[in-house]
């Protein structure tokens, strides 16, 4: 079959388009999504529709999310007589995914969810935010493989004492089981970026953190590592006495990085608990 060149195909700078070619990179992210025809896939900025191409095949229905609107002839010419393929032309920022899991039943009410399986090649310049976004439908989410720039996906998987731990590590793990699966050299591009890509899986947690107020646990996160050379003690000095610290088995001369997933947790259900 026929398929557009994407050297013939101007990237668009502003969507941050780097379109995949290379053959065994393609194959070797199909393999890890190991889609089946059950799967309620969502593919976000599928391009010239280099991984779609492979996917749809097998799912016999797909619905992608894509923002440049001069690409989806291409996208429709490339996966033409492969499956059913469903583009939304719009933000992925600011979809609503809810409208891809849901069946409706005759009287109106949800009658099951079909958990979402999402995919994509996400443009590096907005991809925490997108990530942020689909956080916010966790519950509806089976998992999610996306490419990333190397060094973002080094701090969503990174573990306490590392120096790539931080806000972003802390916040994906509350949401999401995390792990990188391989790297991915700029030459797998048409055009080449100028850093290295790496394929992470994230699966929401199974067991849910009980962190009883969202909204103040990513304050207490974020004010962490605002200055993250600072320790506990100074950088929580507004918030947590140093005594209630110690309290809660948090030792208060420790620098952010050294702070567990679980103990963000512990300070954060304190402070929620003695404002109530």
């Amino acid at each position: 079959m026929k398929i557009f060149d994407p050297s013939k195909h101007q990237a668009k700078k502003r969507f941050g388009q780097n379109f995949l070619h290379d053959g065994s990179v393609i194959d070797r992210i199909v393999s890890s999504i190991r889609a089946t025809e059950a799967d309620n896939i969502i593919e976000i900025g599928p391009g010239l529709g280099a991984i779609t191409r492979q996917l749809l095949p097998t799912t016999k229905k797909m619905n992608v999310i894509e923002l440049d609107r001069d690409i989806i002839p291409k996208l429709i010419f490339n996966c033409d007589g492969l499956g059913e393929l469903v583009i939304h032309q719009t933000d992925a920022l600011k979809f609503d995914y809810d409208q891809l899991c849901t069946s409706e039943s005759q009287d109106g009410s949800p009658s099951n969810i079909n958990l979402m399986r999402i995919v994509g090649n996400l443009p590096y310049n907005i991809s925490t935010p997108i990530l942020f976004h689909l956080f916010e439908y966790a519950s509806k989410i089976k998992d999610m493989h996306f490419m990333l720039q190397k060094e973002v996906v080094e701090r969503m998987v990174a573990k306490p004492g590392s120096r790539t731990y931080g806000r972003l590590s802390v916040m994906t793990q509350s949401f999401c089981d995390t792990r990188m699966l391989f790297i991915v050299p700029p030459t797998a591009f048409t055009p080449e970026p100028k850093v290295e890509s790496a394929i992470v899986w994230l699966a929401p947690r199974k067991e849910k953190l009980d962190i009883q107020d969202r909204k103040l646990f990513a304050k207490v996160v974020a004010e962490a590592f605002n200055q993250r050379r600072k320790t506990l003690r100074n950088a929580w000095r507004k918030r947590i006495e140093v005594e209630d610290l110690e309290s809660l088995g948090i030792n208060p001369t420790l620098r952010p990085e050294n702070i567990s997933l679980a103990e963000f947790v512990k300070v954060s259900n304190f402070l929620s608990q003695t404002l109530e």
